[in-house]
C-alpha cells in the first residue's frame, strides 16, 4: 500500500466518521467481513469458482443431497472452528455502546453472534441448525456431525481443506455415504440456510427492515450487494435520506447511492470506525421517516 493510498483511506474513514457520528447505526454485512476469519468470499478478488447447489436440486435429487452432506461435513470442522475477527468484534462493541442498533447479515457462519452481537438478523439462515422438512424437528449441527461420523466411520476429515464460502468442500467421491435422516420421523433433513433459488422468509426480511427503520444511518461492510435483499435495504435507507457508508474491497451495486464509499478491508476499517465512533454519544437526529 502506497502513502497516497494510506492518505486516501484515512480521508475516507474520516468522512465516514463525520457521516455516522452521533447517529444510531444499522449494519449490513456480507461475506467480505469473514474473509479475515479464513472463510472465502463469494465474489471478491481471488474468490473460488462456485457452482452453487439450488434448492430444487437439493430437494429432488438423492445424489445431490449425498454430495451436499458429505461436502458439508468435510468442511464443517474448519468452518465451525473459524473465530470472529476484529471487524466482528468492533461491531459487537458498537452495539454494546448503544451506537449500533444491530447487524443484518447475509452470512451463515454465526461469527457475529460468537463475537458478542446480540441483535443479529441472519437473512440467509445459519449453519448451526438443521431441520426436518417433514416434521419440523430442529437439530444442532454439532450433534448431527457426530451422527454422520457414526454412520460413516470411514470418513476422514482432513486437517487442511479447500473450504468453500458456505463451509463445504468438493468431495472426491460420494460412494457409500449414508445421508443423515430425521431421528424422529426419518424425514429429509435440510440445513437452516437459504439455498440458491429459495426466497428469504418474509418475516426475516421484515425484521431487517425494522432494524433499519429504527436507525439513523446504514453501514454496509463486506458486501458487493449483488443479492437483491441488500439493495432493498439500501433503498429503504436512501428513501429516508439516511447516511449510507459502504466498506468493501471493489465495486458494489450501490456505490452511487453511498454517502461515503471506502475501498478497503473490513477488519481494519471497522476497527478504526469503532474506535472513533465510541468517542461520540449517539443522539436523535432529524431524519425523514
Amino acid at each position: 500500500m502506497t502513502a497516497d493510498t494510506d492518505r486516501t483511506a484515512a480521508a475516507s474513514v474520516a468522512a465516514a466518521v463525520d457521516a455516522l457520528a452521533g447517529r444510531r447505526i444499522a449494519v449490513l454485512t456480507g461475506a467480505g467481513v469473514s474473509t479475515d476469519s479464513g472463510i472465502p468470499d463469494y465474489r471478491g478478488q481471488g474468490a473460488p469458482v462456485r457452482t452453487p447447489m439450488t434448492v430444487d436440486q437439493f430437494l429432488s435429487s438423492d445424489a445431490a443431497r449425498r454430495r451436499y452432506w458429505i461436502g458439508s461435513h468435510l468442511g464443517w470442522q474448519a468452518f465451525a472452528g473459524a473465530a470472529p475477527n476484529p471487524g466482528h468484534r468492533a461491531l459487537a462493541e458498537l452495539e454494546d455502546r448503544g451506537i449500533a442498533t444491530g447487524v443484518v447479515t447475509q452470512n451463515v457462519d454465526g461469527l457475529h453472534v460468537r463475537a458478542g452481537s446480540r441483535r443479529v438478523v441472519e437473512l440467509h439462515g445459519t449453519m448451526r441448525r438443521v431441520f426436518c422438512t417433514r416434521c419440523g424437528q430442529v437439530f444442532d449441527r454439532r450433534d448431527l456431525a457426530e451422527r454422520v461420523e457414526a454412520d460413516n466411520p470411514w470418513i476422514t476429515v482432513p486437517d487442511s481443506v479447500a473450504l468453500g464460502p458456505d463451509g463445504d468442500v468438493l468431495p472426491e467421491s460420494t460412494e457409500g455415504f449414508v445421508v443423515p435422516a430425521c431421528s424422529v420421523c426419518r424425514g429429509m433433513l435440510k440445513p437452516d440456510v437459504v439455498f440458491f433459488g429459495e426466497y428469504i422468509p418474509a418475516e426475516k426480511f421484515r425484521e431487517a427492515e425494522q432494524l433499519v427503520h429504527a436507525s439513523e444511518a446504514l453501514l454496509v461492510a463486506g458486501s458487493s450487494l449483488v443479492v437483491n435483499s441488500g439493495i432493498r435495504l439500501i433503498e429503504r435507507a436512501r428513501r429516508r435520506r439516511l447516511p449510507i457508508v459502504i466498506v468493501n474491497r471493489g465495486a458494489t451495486r450501490a456505490d452511487a447511492r453511498a454517502t461515503v464509499k471506502i475501498d478497503a478491508g473490513t477488519s481494519e476499517v471497522l476497527s478504526a470506525l469503532g474506535s472513533a465512533l465510541s468517542g461520540a454519544s449517539p443522539h436523535s437526529n432529524t431524519v425523514e421517516r
